[in-house]
């Protein structure tokens, strides 16, 4: 432990998920050392070479300068040195000083909103180690602050269609039941229908509430060790009311197993996990779920009938998407998301397959 801790204190640290902070970078320590000795050799060259070749030509002779004692002539060497390291060091400033140029320039974009903004060397520069990580680095982080506003994008859109529909519903059904000409059934009907948007939107409320709270939780706290395949199927009756008047094909095939974890969130991420493959198993279809025990937990939950493209398997784990655009699946969005960040608060994964004969959602838990 104690040669880990040396080692990172000179070479640098890593912080989870990120790459390795480095306290110096000896690649960019010799490229400004050489760029100081390239200058001194030029001065050195170019007025020791002056010197030479004037005295060799008999241009310049001790005898032609009398006047001059000792001291005068290493004046008159430094001056002239001067002048010309100042003349190397501005060339060379203006070639070492281009990239860094395109630097602040892509970062003013990145400042004005233009996440495109990418950085490419000339090959010379590019060939440096550390010029390629910079570069690397920066176009690395412009993606991913294009992706998060795409994302933020997304979210608001979503966010707002989600809340808009069920709002725009309960306004039309109270307008209609002020009319005087219902009749009864009517009446009941829209009354039903703004009671069941009224419970959509606190659910959608409560989800958004919850979600922010798991993601903002960084330690995780009230742990206690249960059975977990009980757990599962308590989950099964809590939503009978979706399930009990339809065709569809049960199998839970696991035995018994314990964990330890947060019951009330592990509970909710079977509630979504099953709800989800409820609404999308047509008729006559199946829903299987199994419980594996190998150096983790994986627990999987399996529908027939759905089909999720590639593309989109990383897409449904975000706020408020839905793989249907036009919106005619109940749903807000919410549920995935919330199964991610229990899961992940609890240092596990979450994964979604799919193909022609369902999908399947992956929860791998650790063992504690």
């Amino acid at each position: 432990m104690k040669d880990e801790k040396e080692k990172n204190g000179k070479q640098g640290f890593r912080l989870p998920g990120f790459p390795t902070i480095r306290k110096s970078r000896k690649a960019l320590t010799l490229l400004f050392a050489g760029t100081v000795v390239i200058v001194l050799l030029a001065v050195l060259i170019v007025v020791g070479g002056a010197a030479f070749i004037l005295f060799n030509a008999g241009v310049l002779s001790p005898d032609d300068l009398p006047h001059l004692s000792g001291n005068s002539v290493i004046v008159l060497m430094l001056v002239v040195s001067l002048v010309v390291g100042i003349g190397f060091s501005f060339f060379l400033g203006w070639i070492f000083t281009k990239p860094l140029n395109i630097i602040i320039n892509n970062m003013n974009r990145l400042a004005n909103g233009d996440f495109k903004a990418r950085i490419r060397f000339d090959s010379v520069f590019d060939r440096h180690p550390t010029v390629a990580e910079l570069s690397r680095s920066f176009n690395t982080m412009a993606e991913e602050l294009e992706n998060t506003e795409m994302l933020r994008s997304d979210f608001v859109n979503n966010f707002s269609h989600e809340f808009k529909t069920p709002i725009v519903s309960i306004a039309g059904f109270a307008k209609l039941l002020k009319s005087g000409d219902l009749t009864d059934d009517e009446r009941a009907e829209y009354i039903n229908i703004i009671e069941e948007e009224s419970l959509r939107l606190s659910d959608m409320a409560n989800n958004v509430l919850n979600l922010t709270k798991i993601e903002n939780q960084t330690i995780l706290s009230g742990l206690t060790t249960f059975n977990l395949s009980e757990q599962i199927r308590t989950c099964f009756l809590i939503l009978e009311s979706k399930w009990a008047n339809r065709d569809l094909d049960f199998s839970l095939d696991f035995d018994e197993y314990d964990v330890r974890a947060n019951e009330e969130m592990l509970k909710q991420v079977w509630l979504n996990l099953i709800d989800n493959a409820l609404k999308f198993t047509p008729e006559g279809g199946r829903i299987a779920v199994t419980i594996e025990r190998t150096f983790q937990l994986t627990v999987s939950v399996f529908n027939s009938g759905s089909f999720v493209p590639e593309e989109n398997r990383e897409r449904i784990f975000r706020k408020f998407y839905q793989g249907d655009p036009s919106h005619a699946t109940k749903g807000n969005g919410v549920g995935l998301s919330v199964v991610r960040a229990i899961v992940e608060l609890h240092g596990g994964a979450v994964s979604c397959t799919s193909d022609e004969e369902g999908t399947t959602f992956t929860v791998a838990l650790p063992l504690r």
